[in-house]
């Protein structure tokens, strides 16, 4: 892959100087619980203590139906930040610093237009609503509600005016959402589970389509085969589905038609669990992308990440 502006490589730098104070300053920190790489899940996260994570992604989307042979490649950086206010409820907050380039076709000929900065920051407040512990085994079902706040830009413009709503840092608007998340874990391996649904609200006279998520994941241990004594490392292979609807989107009180459907996708992953941090990485390819007349369709979205508890 190829960077394609300099905001793009100095969030890159920033994103690895990040992770290499992380690991120095985790020396001393407990092991973080593992969880699925692409999405929510019920573990639970220990009361007064808190997990960081620091997530790089890649969305690369160039199949395009239509004449403008439009070709979209974002970096998004989310922080999540999660802390045990009780040992049932955990507050979420995603902050997403964005790099967005879109190259298209005008009648002037090839044009790049390019954003970068903050984008809208969601929180989340997650309650574990039912529970079983076994020895070497636990069951958890965590319904969720959040929200999206518009913090990040909504009306940027370059030399060609004001940039196409999407391609906006922020949405404008404040968004609810609320799902559900369940967890079946034992020492060998992972079940994960979780549904949402997003409720997009109009601004600037454009409304983003409702959204609706079904995400599924398992994992296992891929070493060490057998547990001994104290708390080794460890390394498991994940296997994540995204199934995700959204409605269409409405530019000034009309449906767009070249918006909207349903996307699933498949997502290999690896995870590397210590005592003290998490990495992990992803690729989610597309198995069957159903959108609305000429909306642009995903390539891949590659996700490389870092957890620590404190």
């Amino acid at each position: 892959m190829r960077f394609r502006s300099n905001p793009v490589r100095v969030a890159c730098l920033k994103f690895w100087l990040i992770c290499a104070l992380l690991v120095l300053v985790s020396c001393s920190m407990p092991a973080p619980a593992s969880a699925q790489i692409t999405f929510n899940t019920a573990l639970p996260v220990t009361e007064g203590e808190g997990i960081l994570r620091v997530q790089s992604k890649y969305i690369r989307s160039t199949d395009d139906p239509g004449p403008m042979d439009r070709e979209l490649n974002v970096w998004a950086f989310p922080i999540v930040g999660v802390y045990g206010v009780t040992e049932k409820l955990a507050l979420f907050s995603i902050v997403p610093v964005l790099d967005k380039t879109l190259e298209v076709n005008t009648p002037m000929g090839r044009r790049t237009r390019n954003v970068t900065g903050l984008g809208d920051i969601t929180f989340l407040a997650r309650y574990t609503a039912y529970q079983r512990d076994r020895p070497g085994e636990t069951f958890r079902v965590a319904p969720f509600v959040g929200i999206e706040v518009p913090t990040g830009d909504d009306d940027k413009k370059d030399s060609l005016g004001s940039l196409p709503q999407p391609l906006q840092l922020g949405s404008g608007s404040w968004d609810p959402l609320i799902g559900a998340a369940t967890t079946w874990q034992t020492l060998d391996w992972e079940v994960d589970a979780a549904v949402s649904y997003k409720f997009n609200a109009e601004a600037n006279n454009f409304q983003f389509g409702d959204e609706g998520r079904f995400d599924i994941g398992y994992k296992r241990r891929l070493w060490p085969r057998e547990l001994g004594p104290g708390v080794p490392s460890f390394l498991y292979a994940a296997l994540e589905s995204n199934l995700i609807w959204q409605d269409e989107n409405r530019v000034g009180g009309a449906d767009d038609r070249d918006s909207g459907g349903i996307t699933w996708f498949l997502a290999p992953g690896i995870q590397y669990v210590t005592k003290r941090f998490v990495l992990e990485a992803a690729v989610q390819l597309p198995v069957v992308q159903n959108l609305g007349g000429n909306a642009l369709e995903n390539d891949f979205i590659t996700t490389l990440s870092f957890r620590v508890n404190f």
